[in-house]
């Protein structure tokens, strides 16, 4: 079994705005989506959600505020899971509800030295 990393993007700024109520639903679709690659003994870490700021650290000790300004779309979260190959990482991933709302989901392996 390989493990593969989640990162989940999407524009903070497109990004509807939603009631309490919505957001709840939303929060259960992703309950539901991480219970699913649960139960089936795929979830290596849950992950979480990233704050929409943060900072740069660039050689030399150049820091500037993050992420990236230039770029439309910012890293919300992260996950970790377990496939026999990448497409299977990809059919777990076709249900995110980042997709929901224009995100996207990259699927990387993670290399074990």
């Amino acid at each position: 079994m390989k493990e593969f990393l989640l990162v989940f993007r999407a524009d903070y700024q497109s990004m509807p705005k939603t009631s309490p109520e919505q957001m709840q639903a939303n929060t259960q679709k992703w309950m539901n989506w991480i219970a699913g690659i649960a139960a089936q003994n795929k979830l290596s870490d849950r992950g979480n959600r990233l704050e929409s700021s943060g900072q740069v650290l660039k050689s030399g000790g150049l820091i500037s505020d993050g992420p990236y300004a230039e770029i439309k779309e910012s890293i919300l979260g992260y996950t970790l899971i377990q496939a026999e190959s990448i497409e299977e990482a990809t059919v777990l991933c076709k249900e995110c509800p980042v997709l929901l709302f224009g995100g996207s989901v990259e699927i990387r392996e993670i290399s074990k030295l």
